[in-house]
């Protein structure tokens, strides 16, 4: 008997001795888990949170409904707005069966999303929510509504500010620091995706500094968290609570993709219009492409750094300073540029009348040239390029710039050859020269004709390659390598 109770003893000690360690390791694990989510800055994130972020920023949120007043579109011809509205042939059909009927003026409406940002009453949100509405309504959390007043808009951003009156204590949701903001992060978005107001989404950031081709200052937030039509204007927010960017768009035909202003490009947007009404940008007159891998071998630039001049506009300030096309801009004021978006972004943020130490590269000579910087008007800057035809071995059916060969390709340049045509099977064919290219250079060598052209081509040995310096309509300039 003493034995057996011995036993149990022994056995109820290992019992416990084995609860206790097993009860410290959690605790290790427990301990550990929140060290490491500590040392590494990850936030925890479970629906108490979700909920306690919707419950703060929620009331800064509102829905704004516009009304615009299309012209000419009544009961008939509206059925058929989209793709067919600007066809002066469907206009015309609706004329001649429906008189003037179709003509009557008819209300569109749209719904979008914003956040106030002060007491005063100023509201964020998109720019083509607002954009050429007659009426605005501001739907508050609380149901109360107001009528809105534009403020400024800056299409360039997509952004928009507008303001309501109100002698209520306002509710405003804070900004943040988009620049901090890590891929993975969680993230929520709030607004009234097709109208269903108050609307919470959360996900993660899925990506940044995106270019979707929505304007020159593209440089979005990708994330995961569900953001649909009517969203549109309302705040990306961070777990602290803070508006981190400003949902805008979304991908069509994909699931799970939408994309955010980042707040800190917003900021200073906000700001001008807040002060103005309008954004003043800088200019430097330039037309700019990046440099491709061919480019960079073709000026020997190893590490393929810096942003190819397209086009200089004459009379603006590149011009001003000595910029030339075929320039590769290497630094503003110091700051090394590596993209387009560098040079635009950072030019745009130069005060007008303020002067730029532009660091360029000229056929293999850096030099630094200044600019006095001017205001962006925001008008359409293009492209636009200012009969004897010969053929070579390459299949290159080149001419000389004439006044109809001009006109015909869209040209203004006095010097190079314009390939006409390209031989079938041929090797310019198979290196994706095209139509329309205009020849600038052969093997660094400037070509000013066709006599030029057929010189440099000749020069050539059999099994030696040919750089052709090109610049092409509406990507600029390339090299086109072939071998002959």
């Amino acid at each position: 008997m003493e034995k057996i109770r011995g036993a149990a003893e022994t056995s109820g000690l290992k019992t416990g001795v084995q609860l206790l360690i097993a009860v410290c390791f959690l605790a290790i694990i427990l301990f550990t888990a929140t060290d490491i989510q500590a040392a590494f800055g990850i936030r925890s994130a479970s629906p108490e949170s979700f909920t306690q972020l919707a419950e703060t920023i929620g009331p800064s949120v509102v829905n704004i409904r516009t009304v615009k007043t299309l012209q000419g579109g009544g009961r008939v011809f509206r059925h058929f707005w989209g793709p067919f509205e600007d066809d002066k042939r469907f206009k015309e059909f609706f004329d001649r069966f429906f008189g003037e009927e179709q003509q009557r003026d008819f209300k569109q409406r749209s719904l979008g999303s914003g956040f106030l940002i002060d007491k005063a009453g100023f509201i964020v949100t998109n720019n083509h929510v607002v954009e050429g509405a007659d009426e605005i309504q501001v739907i508050l959390k609380n149901e109360k509504e107001f009528e809105a007043k534009i403020v400024g808009r800056d299409p360039n951003t997509d952004l928009a500010l507008i303001k309501i009156e109100s002698q209520d204590d306002l509710p405003t949701a804070p900004l943040g620091d988009s620049d901090a903001l890590k891929i993975g992060q969680w993230v929520v978005a709030i607004g009234s995706p097709f109208g269903l107001e108050q609307t919470v989404t959360a996900g993660i950031v899925s990506a940044k500094g995106r270019v979707i081709g929505s304007g020159p200052y593209d440089d979005f937030i990708q994330t995961d968290a569900s953001i649909n039509p009517g969203n549109s204007g309302g705040p990306l927010i961070n777990m602290d609570g803070e508006v981190i960017g400003i949902n805008t768009a979304i991908v069509a035909s994909g699931q799970g993709i939408g994309f955010a202003i980042p707040i800190n490009l917003a900021k200073n947007v906000i700001e001008q219009l807040k002060e103005t009404g309008e954004v003043v940008r800088g200019w430097l007159g330039i037309a700019i492409q990046p440099l491709s891998k061919e480019l960079a071998d073709y000026y020997g630039i190893k590490d393929g750094k810096g942003i190819l001049v397209a086009e200089v506009f004459p009379g603006d300030p590149a011009d001003k300073a000595g910029i030339r096309p075929q320039d590769i801009i290497l630094e503003i004021n110091g700051k090394k540029v590596d993209s387009s978006r560098d040079v635009t972004r950072t030019v745009a943020a130069i005060g007008v009348g303020e002067k730029a130490r532009i660091k360029i590269l000229r056929r293999g000579t850096e030099m630094t040239l200044e600019a006095k910087i001017a205001k962006r008007e925001d008008k359409e800057h293009t492209s636009s390029y200012r009969k004897e035809e010969t053929a070579d071995e390459l299949g290159i059916h080149a001419a000389n710039i004439s006044p109809e060969i001009a006109q015909r390709f869209n040209i203004d340049e006095k010097h190079g050859v314009i390939v006409v045509n390209i031989a079938p099977g041929s090797k310019a064919e198979a290196a994706d020269l095209r139509i329309g290219d205009l020849i600038k250079e052969v093997n660094h060598t400037s070509i000013k004709d066709t006599a030029d052209f057929k010189a440099a081509v000749s020069r050539v040995k059999k099994g030696d390659t040919i750089q052709l310096f090109i610049r092409r309509m509406n990507q600029g300039y390339l090299v086109i390598n072939i071998t002959k």
